[in-house]
């Protein structure tokens, strides 16, 4: 069966479609056959992101690796389950599939998530992401778990009474600032002390860059750079594809070793 890699929260704006791109195009250039579904409906941004991907390849005569995109069945019927559909279709033809949740609660994401052999959280790396995780105290005490923490601790249950084995929850604190500041320390201490109470490992994502906003058209991600020409890579480009480097690492997907 295909490993299922779901990338969930239920706040917009952390780099969600950023991630699910370039962890699925990258499994994509390391040999692997890779599956692709978006269940953000209204958005769908990496399912754009994937489109405008082939569309420039097309375009540019380029033999780019490509993950498969598959669709949610539109009209299906009330009470069927589209997502179950799409999943098994996939897992005649690829080894792993990655699922881009929506940044809010859905009946799709929360089934989603109950399929999930490893899930990532992406989070901006401040205390008004950390309430996607975990209540606090004004003086920064944890006081329980969130709706969504609440939510993948069901997942968990589920899959455990259906005998699918544990979710690998991996949170990414992305958009981490260069310097050591005080608020980083206290968000990075946080979240080890929060991540011994539910149950998640903690890596670091993905800095704020420039590049990511320029590769959105196109569909390209930092592994593609050099196939379109560019020989000579910026120091920002080189620690990009570094934080890649280490966030796959970091997953430790079956069968997978980084190389690139």
């Amino acid at each position: 069966m295909a490993h299922i890699i779901v990338v969930g929260n239920e706040k917009g704006g952390s780099g969600k479609s950023t991630t699910s791109m370039h962890v699925a195009t990258a499994l994509a250039r390391m040999g692997h056959r890779v599956g692709a579904l978006d269940l953000d409906v209204r958005q769908r941004s990496f399912g754009r992101y994937l489109e405008n991907r082939a569309a420039f390849s097309q375009r540019e005569g380029l033999d780019l690796p490509m993950p498969l995109l598959a669709h949610l069945e539109a009209d299906a019927p009330e009470g069927s389950d589209p997502l179950s559909q799409a999943v098994s279709a996939l897992e005649a033809e690829c080894d792993f599939i990655l699922i881009d949740c929506p940044g809010s609660h859905t009946r799709l994401s929360q089934m989603a998530h109950t399929l999930a052999d490893t899930l990532i959280t992406p989070m901006n790396d401040s205390f008004v992401d950390f309430d996607l995780l975990a209540r606090l105290s004004p003086e920064g005490k944890i006081l329980g778990p969130s709706i969504y923490a609440e939510m993948v601790w069901s997942a968990r249950q589920l899959r455990g009474q259906a005998g699918a084995g544990p979710i690998d929850w991996l949170v990414l604190r992305n958009r981490l600032g260069t310097q050591a500041m005080h608020n980083k320390r206290k968000v990075g201490s946080a979240l080890t002390n929060l991540s011994r109470r539910i149950g998640f490992r903690v890596a670091p994502g993905f800095s704020e860059r420039v590049i990511f906003r320029e590769l959105f058209p196109r569909g390209l991600t930092l592994l593609d750079l050099r196939d379109i020409g560019t020989e000579q890579l910026s120091m920002s480009n080189i620690a990009a594809r570094q934080e890649l480097r280490d966030l796959m690492t970091a997953l430790n997907l079956p069968g997978v070793s980084v190389s690139f």
